[in-house]
């Protein structure tokens, strides 16, 4: 094959690959703007303030109960996975050999869990944290059973990003006459914070839409439980609850666009404190 039909076939290529690029692009972004605007559409005209009120009745379908139980679920989950993942990712790749054998299992035991179907997670949280901890169909529940299936998530996403911080950081820490400690804490941590963030706002948005796995942990009694062992259903719980029931279909699109909305402020909140420390 002559030169210029290579050049003519290299540029053909590039090409299709623009045009194949460009084509998903725009399918993508499609689908996206699809989905916003039908769950906008069937569910803004349904927002009244009878959907606001603090209790829970058979008429108002209230979804602020379940509302507050998210924030709860979502800030207890974070509370105890974060830590965990972030020290986990920590030793993986500031303390252990790269050729080890527990970090090779630790990495295909995460990989394994990060696979799991939610159900699964849901019936283990059962028959361990609500029958055998005897904790009941709870927050408590819920949250463990949810700390357990966002924990590779957490922990992976700070690996990688523990991983793309430059080895001449730790380098010139290192020089300063900075300690092991001190130059993860002082120097690699704050250069990783974005990666961590965005593993954290996808480990928010999983717990936020999970239903299976917490139906048989957490419950389903539609009210603010009076503490961390009673029962209580979160937004997308709720939203679940209702279409199931067939009874109030425009109260669950309802629900719907305030769960959009919540998970808008969560990755937008996020995003600008990623923003602010990553300036710092």
């Amino acid at each position: 094959m002559s030169k210029k039909k290579k050049e003519h076939c290299g540029r053909t290529s590039a090409a299709i690959l623009k045009t194949c690029v460009c084509l998903s692009a725009v399918i993508t972004f499609s689908v996206l703007v699809f989905i916003i605007a039908f769950i906008l559409i069937k569910g803004v005209g349904y927002l009244k303030p009878s959907l606001f009120a603090w209790k829970y009745t058979s008429e108002n379908v209230s979804l602020v109960p379940a509302a507050v139980n998210t924030v709860i679920m979502v800030f207890l989950t974070l509370l105890i996975a974060v830590p965990l993942g972030v020290f986990a990712a920590i030793f993986l790749v500031e303390y252990s050999g790269k050729e080890s054998k527990i970090v090779k299992v630790i990495r295909m035991t995460a990989e394994t869990l990060s696979g799991i179907p939610s159900i699964v997670y849901g019936l283990f949280g059962l028959m361990f944290f609500a029958t055998a901890l005897g904790w009941g169909l709870s927050i408590l529940s819920g949250s463990f059973t949810m700390v357990i299936m966002i924990l590779p998530l957490i922990m992976r996403t700070t690996e990688e990003a523990l991983k793309s911080v430059p080895d001449s950081f730790r380098e010139a820490s290192f020089g300063l006459g900075a300690g092991k400690l001190r130059t993860i804490f002082k120097i690699v941590l704050p250069a990783a914070i974005p990666g961590i963030l965005a593993g954290v706002i996808l480990a928010t948005g999983r717990i936020v839409g999970e239903t299976a796995a917490l139906i048989f942990t957490a419950g389903t009694v539609a009210n603010i439980p009076s503490s961390l062992f009673g029962s209580g259903r979160t937004l997308a719980l709720h939203m679940y609850v209702l279409s199931n029931e067939g009874l109030h279909m425009n109260e669950a699109y309802a629900t719907a666009v305030v769960l959009l909305v919540l998970v808008l402020l969560i990755n937008g909140l996020s995003n600008l404190i990623a923003g602010k420390l990553a300036k710092v």
